[in-house]
């Protein structure tokens, strides 16, 4: 006989590795109420270093708690978290075991059951926020009736349509009629696509999500006393009025609007999340929660989210633990830092070195003006940090007694770690070096910030190459974490070591990438940005080409990244390429009269502000006469970039194809819907084509057996 709990337990997805969060309820007094409070803790035994989430084990747990405190029948009901963490959402880590969909549609629809008894409930529910509220955390509060929020709450976001997903328990349905739909617009949707922007406790509490923000050291003393007096009446907390007409379509219509921008249609999920805010205009729980768990269902079986916790995977473990990298033992202690130039790239890497590593900074350049620039330039930024209450006059201050600037290379004498950024020429940086090994130490670290050039050519000439290193960034420094590390044919591990060490503590992810030309990034890119620009010098018009690529979702068309990397840079890039692989990277004499002609982008604005080529790149242009449609060039790029990881990945140039997907999440900031680009591959079926083979087993960044 088949009961109801057998059919539940068969539609129970089993999350073997989930860090079940257990809900405890005690009864407490609390000051002018009367009757007792029943106080929920959620805690799933870790620090805050282990946020609390909930999978299927941490959501019976909540609903058993909740049982407890119903039976109770207490004055008031209470929500609160371990210390520094309220809740982080659902369990991410067992998404990847559902693979049938009345597993998916369990997980969705359990979290709405569990959470609408706080929002149903006849007794006054309180969610007291002590710390990280994040995606399905942030639905249990709002499934509250009132909520505090401590002053030091470390985050506060909806970050799931940056993973390709959405808020599916209750979030799309509860914020838009709590705060209006312009403002869920730009929590859900716009700050998720924005890089992930969290909100402050303050912001927060200005927008409506929270009813009171109150100080960090007695805020459980604090929540419970402010619930007292909600319950007895001595607090009457005011909602504002939601307009739910020409207000709402505004929202609905900036939403799409910035969807399209930032999607083009490759997250469909994130499309949803527009459509279920719009749904809760109506303001019917039955209807959008309904809405929400079939949607949130198909999310679920998606292989644009499988390829988003993929991507979510590799930059939380992968990128914490480098493949490849040495015994951290073995890496030596900085204590000074020098910067060979002066100019913009090696004033921005000072002040990374200088707020990250505490230690002196000189920068050297070819005159002392623009030493004094570059210095000028690190003085000015710390004054804008302060400006903006993110340091203290003292710290100001320090900082700017450790940068300093000097003609003379003695200065690096007593250096740890010596990093150049001067011009990319094989020649200069030789000189370089060559110049600095007079006046460093032996153990001295080398490293260059090269883009493309061979770090073991650049070291063949010195006494010392074992301690020259790759340490590329990508620009701006202080926005993409990407750090590819390079490992020359004579570097020794305690080089490398230092060298992970080191880009660490800047807070940077590290990959390890061995030496071959433009190494993982820009080689990729080159190669399919070459791709495009052949298309058009074929005779596709420039409008096709550049649209080409849109049902991807990338951050910015190739012809906006042409203007953005600097169409000088990647024609030198793209020469070192061709010199290496000349059958594979072609050189454009087209893009070599643009780079001529001093022009810097393709696209200008026509007096209605419409995107139009510019003339003048029009007439140097010399098209052929062979054009190719938008899906004609979307293949051609796609199989290039296809057949240049698999041989990148033959050549070792990283130990796995997850090095390649999170170099370009992390320095490209391609979208984690695509899983970087290899699990795109895959599922598109273009890897098998090219290569005869996928680049990633079935499931591990999509739906099982899909």
């Amino acid at each position: 006989m088949t009961t109801a709990a057998t059919q539940q337990s068969a539609q129970t997805p089993d999350f073997p590795n989930e860090v079940v969060t257990r809900a405890f309820t005690r009864l407490i007094d609390v000051p002018g109420v009367a009757g007792r409070v029943a106080l929920i803790t959620i805690d799933n035994g870790y620090d805050h270093n282990r946020p609390s989430t909930f999978g299927p084990g941490g959501l019976a747990s909540l609903n058993a708690a909740l049982d407890e405190a119903f039976d109770a029948a207490p004055a008031a009901i209470a929500v609160t978290g371990k210390p520094f963490v309220f809740a982080v959402g659902a369990d991410l880590s067992g998404v990847g075991e559902i693979s049938e969909r009345d597993q998916a549609h369990y997980v969705a629809k359990t979290g709405h059951d569990v959470f609408r008894r706080l929002t149903e409930s006849t007794i006054p529910t309180f969610a007291l926020v002590n710390g990280a509220a994040l995606g399905g955390g942030l639905e249990l509060a709002l499934s509250c009736h009132y909520r505090t929020v401590a002053a030091n709450a470390g985050a506060i976001a909806f970050p799931e349509c940056f993973l390709g997903l959405f808020p599916g328990w209750g979030g799309t349905q509860l914020l838009p009629n709590l705060i209006g739909a312009d403002a869920a617009v730009t929590v859900i949707v716009e700050n998720a696509l924005n890089q992930n922007k969290m909100l402050n406790p303050g912001k927060a509490t200005k927008m409506g999500i929270f009813d009171i923000e109150l100080d960090a050291a007695d805020f459980l003393e604090e929540s419970l006393r402010w619930a007292g007096r909600v319950v007895s009446g001595e607090v009457q907390v005011q909602r504002p009025e939601i307009d739910r007409g020409q207000a709402w379509d505004d929202a609905i219509g900036r939403a799409r609007s910035i969807v399209a921008g930032k999607t083009h249609g490759a997250s469909p999920a994130v499309d949803r999340a527009v459509d279920l805010i719009d749904l809760a205009r109506g303001n019917d729980l039955d209807s959008g929660y309904a809405a929400e768990t079939e949607a949130l269902t198909d999310a679920l079986m998606s292989d644009e989210l499988r390829a988003g916790l993929y991507s979510f995977d590799l930059t939380q473990k992968r990128a914490k633990k480098p493949a490849g990298a040495p015994d951290k033992s073995l890496a030596r202690d900085i204590g000074k830092v020098g910067v060979v130039g002066a100019g913009l790239m090696a004033g921005q890497l000072a002040l990374l070195f200088l707020r990250r590593l505490q230690v002196p900074v000189v920068l050297t350049d070819i005159d002392q003006e623009r030493i004094d620039k570059g210095v000028a330039y690190v003085h000015g930024e710390i004054d804008k940090l302060a400006d903006k209450g993110r340091l203290s006059g003292d710290e100001v201050n320090r900082l700017k007694a450790l940068v300093s600037g000097s003609l003379d290379k003695q200065a690096f004498a007593d250096a740890d770690f010596v990093l150049e950024a001067v011009f990319e020429e094989m020649s200069v940086k030789q000189k370089v070096f060559g110049e600095l090994e007079q006046y460093v130490s032996p153990e001295a670290i080398l490293a260059t910030n090269t883009s493309s050039l061979s770090i073991s050519e650049m070291a063949a000439n010195l006494s010392h190459p074992q301690r020259v290193v790759g340490f590329h960034f990508f620009n701006p420094v202080a926005v993409l974490p990407l750090l590819e590390i390079v490992r020359g044919t004579k570097t020794d591990d305690a080089s490398l070591a230092t060298a992970f060490s080191v880009g660490k503590q800047l807070k940077k992810s590290c990959v390890l990438v061995e030496d071959a030309p433009a190494f993982v990034v820009n080689r990729l890119l080159t190669r399919f940005l070459g791709e495009i620009i052949a298309s058009v010098d074929e005779g596709t018009p420039f409008e096709v080409a550049d649209r080409a690529l849109n049902p991807l979702g990338l951050p910015m068309s190739p012809m906006v990244l042409l203007q953005l990397v600097g169409p000088a840079i990647a024609q030198h890039v793209n020469e070192t390429m061709h010199a290496a692989y000349p059958d594979r990277f072609g050189l454009s004499d087209n893009l070599q009269r643009f780079v001529d002609a001093g022009k810097t982008a393709v696209w200008q604005s026509d007096d209605n502000g419409n995107q139009v080529v510019d003339p003048e790149v029009a007439e140097l242009w010399q098209q052929g006469e062979n054009p190719s449609s938008e899906e004609q060039v979307r293949d051609r790029a796609l199989r290039a970039l296809a057949g240049e990881a698999r041989i990148m990945l033959d050549e070792g140039v990283v130990a796995e194809a997850q090095d390649l997907d999170l170099c370009l999440l992390l320095g490209a900031g391609w979208p984690f819907w695509l899983g970087g680009i290899t699990p795109y591959l895959d599922r598109s079926g273009v890897s098998e084509r090219v290569n005869g083979k996928r680049f990633l087993e079935p499931g591990v960044a999509d739906v099982p057996n899909s």
